[in-house]
């Protein structure tokens, strides 16, 4: 399953940015797009860099898939930093 929503919130003592809901499925229409060109990308570098792009196809989609799930909080100095993944 691909990544759909991102969850923003950042935080500090003195003010508060409210939670930001990211649509991250309106990304998809410019990568369906612009697949072919990333296809090209990756197989020109796999022949210049001498790896198999196939794999590094195969490699970026599961990091991609990977990701709704993910949730990362960030205290730093009294600041919040708050990102999730959905």
């Amino acid at each position: 399953m691909t990544p759909n929503l991102a969850i923003l919130e950042i935080r500090a003592p003195h003010w508060r940015l409210p939670r930001l809901w990211l649509p991250l499925f309106l990304l998809w229409v410019p990568v369906i797009l612009l697949s072919p060109l990333i296809l090209f990308v990756f197989v020109a570098a796999g022949i210049a860099l001498r790896f198999n792009p196939w794999l590094a196809i195969a490699i970026s989609w599961r990091l991609l898939c990977s990701l709704p799930g993910t949730d990362v909080r960030v205290t730093a100095d009294g600041k919040h930093i708050f990102v999730k993944i959905l």
